[in-house]
């Protein structure tokens, strides 16, 4: 059963974490995206412990403890959520060893930005739901405007009362977006434990306020890499999924989940499991 604890990597930044599997054992790091928690590894912590150590933190802002102005984007630049990251393992005492990284949605960006910049660092790299962000781009510039419509949100969350309008009425447009891509109740409550009040809000979305600083375009990726997809994916078209491809030079498999929406590790926990456990034992050697 997954631990809550906590670690510190600098003045001001002291994380949450859900922690299971043997101490010493080969790392997984899972980093969560929005708008959910580090709750939507549970499934997948509870699969790995057997054999791994998995560590799911709540990020930059999503941590009361970790939770530097939202005011000032500059507190949450995409190369700080790297850093955060690649500091968390090492505080984990994982910072000589390769770790296998996973990442969903936001938690994915991040993820692609250390395989770019760190790759002698990892074993392996899952990603769910989000495209590397080279694909994303082109995707967003295709005249059919498809992309452009899936992620019109983002432009919503840079208004100065996104916060308020997202967690208005009980959360309900949280609720209702869980609701149609197949989030159980139960998630939703562990998610609005975390998220559901205005301080993490603000926090959260301070992501989507400094994102112009995300390091793009972002190079090949080298690293042995797992692309999750929900082809009900109501933010991600399939030109963005399936032009991730160009973007990867090392091993690569693409898993299409049908009928699976943003939030498949909730949604469908069993198939990610599945899937995540194969890739990383493919890629076991690595980790020492």
């Amino acid at each position: 059963m997954a631990v809550r604890s906590t670690v510190a990597t600098g003045p001001g930044l002291v994380f949450d974490l859900l922690a299971d599997g043997p101490d010493g054992a080969p790392l997984v790091l899972l980093l969560h995206g929005f708008a959910e928690s580090f709750h939507t590894w549970d499934a997948q912590i509870a699969a790995l412990a057997p054999k791994y150590r998995a560590v799911a933190p709540s990020q930059r802002g999503y941590s009361p403890g970790a939770r530097p102005d939202p005011a000032d984007t500059a507190n949450y630049h995409f190369d700080r959520l790297v850093e955060d990251a690649m500091q968390i393992a090492a505080a984990c005492r994982y910072g000589d060893r390769r770790f296998h990284l996973v990442g969903h949605d936001w938690g994915g960006s991040i993820a692609w930005g250390i395989a770019d910049k760190y790759p002698e660092h990892l074993a392996s790299l899952t990603i769910l739901s989000r495209p590397h962000p080279n694909a994303f781009n082109r995707a967003l510039a295709l005249p059919d405007g498809d992309q452009q419509r899936r992620s019109r949100h983002h432009k919503a969350f840079l208004e100065p009362d996104a916060a308020s309008v997202v967690l208005a009425n009980d959360a309900e447009w949280l609720r209702v977006r869980w609701k149609a891509a197949g989030v159980p109740e139960g998630a939703m409550a562990k998610h609005l434990a975390v998220l559901g009040n205005p301080a993490a809000m603000e926090a959260a979305l301070a992501w989507y306020r400094a994102r112009g600083a995300i390091r793009s375009p972002l190079g090949k990726i080298r690293v042995p890499t797992l692309y999750i997809w929900g082809d009900a994916d109501d933010t991600v078209g399939r030109p963005a999924a399936e032009g991730t491809r160009e973007e990867v030079s090392g091993p690569y498999e693409f898993a299409v989940l049908p009928g699976g929406g943003h939030f498949t590790s909730d949604q469908m926990p069993d198939a990610v499991n599945a899937l995540l456990l194969r890739h990383i034992a493919r890629n076991e050697d690595a980790d020492s």
